[in-house]
Order: C-alpha cells, then sequence, then structure tokens
C-alpha cells in the first residue's frame, strides 16, 4: 500500500540522524473533549505555561485531525487504521457489523504491541475506553495489558466523577481509589492521579529497566464534562469570562492569527448563545470558570511528568504529543434539568472499598446526592455539570459544530510535537501546516522506533496501517499536498484531499470547502464545483465500502438499515421488550 511504502522511505531517510542515537522514549498525552483554541499556544486565555513550552520548543501542526468523538479517536490513535477498521465505528456497544462491535479488534496491533517487540517497556495512565467490558468480573481481552501494556493506571469506561471514578484500574483489577494501598493523596482528585502515575512510572523505569526505552499512553479525562475541578484553581479564572462568549472568541482569533495558526484573514464562524440574554451570567461564566481549571491542572502534571524526565535526563530524547480526542463537547448533560427535588436527601454510604462503575452516579460515597440542573454550581464531588454549547462554540473557535460532527469544530486538534534529539533546531517553535490524521501517530511511532509492524500475529492476518510518518513533516523535509484523508461518525462523513473538504451531515447532500480560503467553512463551493464534488464523493465511497464504515445506518442499532429506516418487525420487538 502506498502509505506502507511511504513509511519505508521514511524510515530509510531517517536511518542516518535518528535511529543512529538511541531509541527515543516516546509519550503520548492525549485531553477531552477540549476545543481547537483552548490552550495558550493554540490561542487560548486559559493559562498552559508546560504545554507553551513544549510548543516554543517543538512543532505545532495546524491542520491535525482526529475522529471528533472519543472512544473512535482512541481505537485510531492506538491502532493506526481508521476506526471502523478497528471495530470501534461508535461507541461500546455491538451493533451486529465488524465495523462498530464497540471492541478493539483481534486484527489491529497498538502501539504498545508493536513497540513491545522492539525493545519497548510500555506505561498507560488515565481513560482507556476502548472495549465494551468494562466488569470487574468480565472479559478482560482488551483490557490495557492484554493489548501490550506492561503497566497501567486508569478507567476502563468515558467519563465519571473526577473525585471518585467509576471502573478505576491498577493493572487488571478495579479498584477503590479510598481502598488502593499504593495511593492515598490527601485529596483524590483523578487528573492529579493520572499525572502522578506516569511521574512514578517514569521513575521506576529509570530505576529499573533504564537499559530500555519506553512508551507512555496518557489519556486524561480533563476536561470532559461533569465540571469537576479543585477550588485553587478555580479561583485563579474568577472574572475572566464576565465579558462573555463573543468577547473570547474575538481575542482568541486575534491570538491565533498572530501566531500564524489560522490565516491573517481567515474568517469567524457564528457564535452561538447571546450573552445579553443570559439570565445567570455567574452560574454560566462559573462553567467555563472550572472548565478552565480543569485544563490548568492538566497542564500542572504535565509540568510534573517534564521534570521528572529532566531529573532522570531523559527529556531530551523524549518523543512527547499532545493532542486532543474531539472538538469542544455541546452535550447538555446536567444544564437543561430543574434541581432535584430530592437535593436534601440522603442515600446509604457507600463503603470505602466498594468498586464504582458508574459514569453518572447517583450519590457521593458518603451518601450525598449527586445534582444537575440550573444553577447547581460546578465544581465539587456532588455536581454533575456541563460548560454547554455556548462554551464549546468558544472553546473551537474559529471552527464550525463541535464533538459528534467532522466539520472543522468536531475534528480539529493541536498536535504539538517535541523531540530536542529528533528535531532540528530550525524547526523549534515553527508551525506546520500540513494535514495530519490520528492514523500517522502510529506510523511515527513505529519509524522512529525502528520497530516492525506485522501482518500476521498468531495465525492471524493483521490489517495494514493506514498512516504516513509524520516525520518529514516534523523535520520539514517533505510535504505531501495531495493525500486523502476520511471521515465517518453517525452518519456525519468528510474527505479532506490537499485543500478541499467535502463535509455532510446525516442524511444531509454534500458540502464543499477550500480549507485554505474558508476553515470555518461558511462559503459551500458543491453547486460552483459539481465534477470535483462527484470524484471527492466516489473516493469517500471506496473508502466507505474498505473500511467498514458501511452501512450507515449501523452507527443507531442493530435493526436499522443502511438509510436509518427501521427493520420491519422492529418496531412490535422494541415494543414486547
Amino acid at each position: 500500500m502506498p502509505s506502507r511504502f511511504h513509511i519505508l522511505l521514511t524510515s530509510f531517510a531517517l536511518t542516518a540522524s535518528t535511529l543512529s542515537a538511541a531509541q527515543p522514549n516516546i509519550i503520548l498525552i492525549m485531553s477531552d473533549d477540549m476545543g481547537f483554541s483552548d490552550i495558550g499556544c493554540y490561542g487560548g486565555e486559559i493559562e498552559t505555561p508546560n504545554l507553551d513550552r513544549l510548543a516554543k520548543g517543538g512543532v505545532r501542526l495546524s491542520q491535525f485531525y482526529n475522529t471528533g468523538r472519543c472512544c473512535p479517536t482512541r481505537a485510531s490513535l492506538l491502532t493506526g487504521l481508521y476506526p471502523h477498521q478497528a471495530g470501534i465505528g461508535h461507541m461500546m456497544e455491538d451493533r451486529g457489523q465488524e465495523g462498530y462491535r464497540g471492541d478493539l479488534s483481534a486484527r489491529s496491533r497498538t502501539i504498545a504491541e508493536v513497540l513491545r517487540p522492539a525493545g519497548y517497556r510500555t506505561y498507560g495512565v488515565g481513560k482507556w475506553h476502548v472495549t465494551k467490558h468494562a466488569v470487574p468480573e468480565g472479559p478482560k481481552h482488551n483490557w490495557p495489558l492484554h493489548r501490550g501494556f506492561d503497566r497501567f493506571y486508569g478507567t476502563i469506561t468515558g467519563a465519571g466523577s473526577f473525585y471518585d471514578p467509576g471502573t478505576l484500574t491498577r493493572d487488571d483489577a478495579m479498584i477503590s481509589p479510598f481502598a488502593d494501598a499504593e495511593y492515598q493523596p490527601k485529596q483524590y482528585y483523578y487528573t492529579d492521579a493520572i499525572s502522578d502515575h506516569a511521574v512514578r512510572y517514569i521513575g521506576e523505569h529509570a530505576r529499573d529497566h533504564a537499559q530500555q526505552p519506553f512508551f507512555m499512553y496518557m489519556a486524561y479525562t480533563a476536561a470532559h464534562w461533569p465540571m469537576h475541578a479543585l477550588p485553587e484553581d478555580v479561583k485563579k479564572y474568577h472574572g475572566r469570562y464576565d465579558a462573555g462568549y463573543e468577547s473570547v472568541r474575538q481575542a482568541r482569533l486575534l491570538r491565533l492569527k498572530k501566531a500564524g495558526l489560522v490565516a491573517a484573514d481567515a474568517g469567524l464562524s457564528p457564535t452561538k448563545g447571546d450573552w445579553s440574554q443570559v439570565k445567570d451570567r455567574a452560574w454560566e461564566t462559573r462553567c467555563m470558570e472550572v472548565f478552565a481549571a480543569m485544563i490548568d491542572r492538566m497542564d500542572q502534571g504535565i509540568g510534573r511528568v517534564l521534570a521528572e524526565l529532566e531529573k532522570h535526563g531523559q527529556l531530551d530524547n523524549t518523543l512527547i504529543f499532545f493532542l486532543q480526542d474531539n472538538g469542544g463537547c455541546q452535550e447538555p448533560i446536567g444544564r437543561q434539568a430543574t434541581p432535584p427535588k430530592f437535593n436534601t436527601q440522603t442515600f446509604p454510604v457507600i463503603a470505602q472499598d466498594a468498586i464504582r462503575l458508574d459514569v453518572i452516579p447517583k450519590q457521593t460515597r458518603d451518601g450525598q446526592p449527586v445534582r444537575q440542573g440550573q444553577g447547581i454550581t460546578p465544581g465539587g464531588p456532588n455536581d454533575y455539570i456541563a460548560y454547554g454549547e455556548a462554551w464549546a462554540n468558544v472553546s473551537n473557535t474559529p471552527h464550525r459544530e463541535y464533538k459528534h460532527f467532522v466539520h472543522e469544530g468536531g475534528i480539529s486538534t493541536p498536535l504539538i510535537a517535541y523531540w530536542p534529539a529528533g528535531l532540528p533546531e530550525a524547526q523549534r517553535g515553527r508551525i506546520e501546516s500540513q494535514p495530519g490524521h490520528l492514523i500517522d501517530i502510529m506510523a511515527t511511532c513505529v519509524d522512529v522506533a525502528g520497530a516492525k509492524y506485522p501482518a500476521e500475529v498468531e495465525g492471524r492476518s493483521i490489517q495494514p496501517l493506514e498512516g504516513v510518518s509524520l516525520m518529514p513533516v516534523l523535520q520539514k523535509s517533505a510535504h505531501d499536498d495531495t493525500r486523502s484523508i476520511f471521515w465517518e461518525h453517525e452518519g456525519n462523513r468528510a474527505h479532506r484531499m490537499g485543500p478541499w473538504k467535502l463535509v455532510a451531515k446525516e442524511d444531509q447532500p454534500w458540502e464543499l470547502y477550500d480549507i485554505s480560503k474558508d476553515r470555518a467553512e461558511q462559503h459551500d463551493l458543491a453547486s460552483e464545483e459539481p465534477d470535483r464534488v462527484r470524484s471527492m464523493a466516489a473516493a469517500w465511497d471506496a473508502w466507505a465500502a474498505r473500511a467498514q464504515v458501511l452501512p450507515l445506518g449501523s452507527w443507531k442499532r442493530p435493526d436499522v438499515n443502511a438509510k436509518g429506516a427501521r427493520k420491519k418487525g422492529a418496531a412490535k420487538k422494541a415494543e414486547a421488550k
């Protein structure tokens, strides 16, 4: 395949420059439900000095893409395949089609599984979310230690309380954070726990396995709902968002233009929400203040990881990537309901050693109700609120749409690549506009590690890699303007080729944009370029057929056909349940 050929060429070109040195450590850091412009080095006002440091000493990609949703992104990132090829075209349910099993495919390999035979120790911390099996007594064939990781600390499911996360797991066993003999901080906060375990694993590796390189996958849940943050971090952002949505978006756009992350004449998608009509501004600003504090705390943890690498003399030869799993999240969790009538009700106490599995808990461990609704102040352990569509629109500045969608706001992510020993000094602090995708991360890791991606494992054929190594872009030795990248999620679909992007929402006609001139996707050129639409649509159809995307209705339920209609008799069966 062309992509594998590209990888071989890249590996050959790098033999003298990169692989002559010791194999680099690789740390892959991913945040959750954040927008393109949230962090400081991508135009945000949120304080992220450690990510900014990586950007200043590394390379930023201005047109890097995820899949628009949490678990498909993780499946694609870990395997170097499109998510449907990895079995996770939607979420964690089996929809009856190979592309929608909700469980990582046995015909895929994770980065950890590929790097381990090349001599790497492998560590995972944080959110896993690539298997439907998330109970202690269930199958574990797709848990981290069974997919190439030597150590793991994190959660198997995709969301939960930051003060008492469900499905918390150490290595291969679920645990309670309050009955964990190995880790008892004064205040349990999941973001800190992820950072602390990353630091721990780096230190233990230096002590026990210093002769080996390591790969670490750090998957933060910040800043996914619920809006949970520690008071000292929230305090830093008090008053910062009092001017409202439009003011913050305009300030971000100016910084993005000044940095060269968007064109100097870049447009701005419409602002969602009218600040003058917001009735409870104190509550609305509090939501964004907590969101900012969550990101701030994550950045503090990344700083501790960098300090630990420096302590052991490993920072220069560590390739660090930072990216996000999808755009800002418009999901209205906890915002639409009025405050529950049972706010004063208490529940039986949950034992300190009990294993929690809940994503949206009804109570805290001490018996207090978990509260949702307009006016419930977010931040603490018994509140469960999302920050809302208008602030998600701010996060995605200047792009259109959100998580779930494959317009730019849903799939655009920062990508920071930092590797002092492997990137030319002239590249440090530079911005590269070459489009890239999650599928390229595995290819890059294989490249720099000198690893071999297998065609077969235990007699089972393995899907060939889809991505290409990013090293030619990061080292500014090559640029490809002809490559196609594809998307599908919940019937939303897209094809990017050079500056052109074909995109559509579910059951809607194709739209066409020249991203080099209109990344905000405001000027649909489909009627002016019918031949281009036809050819790009035909390429998307061919990709969808080979990448296990079809039938499109599969993401809904097993009883939905390719056109989204329920199969005959399905309604009666549903009523009988």
